[in-house]
């Protein structure tokens, strides 16, 4: 955690760049649904309606699947934003894979809302994205800096060992990283879809 602590201390403005550009992905995704057409709308609203529906209805659901699947997805966002964040033409790409998941942040926050009404909305948001949502905003935006010191490390100093000591700063700190999406998959899948099915019948 020092180690973690440490890394926000000293590369709080790259932490502010993050964040700023993951907020404004938030805010991309209020405003696209908030733009979307009737149709488009009413589609996502049967989508969103069908999931709460046979939420209700399932009597168990195959946890352990699900927890793979959302931590190999942890797998390849985390290695995509490594890799992109090793080479100089790919920081455009992790600044982009931040602003698309605050996008998807704020679809989703929007689509509640819109379909359940803003009090239930809102309960359905702080049951289903918050909790996981504590540690993987956090990780993401972290892993993302990561990237972005290394690609700053080699525009100031393009020596060989520099590189090779920042690489691996990068790919431990990367791997950390990933080790508490991971954690944020096992909330999701153990706390937070239990709390949403002892809920769903309010929705």
């Amino acid at each position: 955690m020092e180690y973690i602590k440490k890394h926000v201390i000293e590369n709080y403005k790259e932490y502010l760049i993050m964040m700023i550009f993951f907020i404004l992905g938030i805010f991309l995704g209020v405003f696209f649904i908030n733009q979307t057409e009737e149709s488009q709308k009413q589609e996502i609203q049967e989508y969103l309606g069908t999931f709460i529906t046979e939420l209700k209805n399932v009597e168990t659901i195959n946890q352990v699947d699900i927890l793979t699947s959302s931590i190999h997805d942890k797998i390849l966002l985390t290695i995509s934003i490594w890799f992109f964040g090793t080479t100089i033409i790919g920081i455009p790409i992790v600044f982009g894979m931040v602003i698309y998941r605050g996008f998807c942040l704020g679809y989703t926050i929007a689509t509640a809302i819109s379909f359940l009404g803003f009090t239930k909305g809102f309960l359905f948001i702080l049951v289903t994205l918050l909790l996981q949502n504590i540690i993987f905003i956090p990780a993401l935006i972290g892993l993302s800096v990561s990237g972005f010191k290394f690609y700053q490390s080699i525009i100031k100093d393009r020596r060989k060992e520099n590189i090779k000591i920042s690489f691996i700063r990068h790919t431990i700190f990367s791997i950390l990283m990933l080790v508490i999406m991971s954690i944020s998959s096992i909330i999701e899948v153990f706390l937070s879809t239990n709390i949403l099915r002892i809920l769903i019948g309010y929705f």
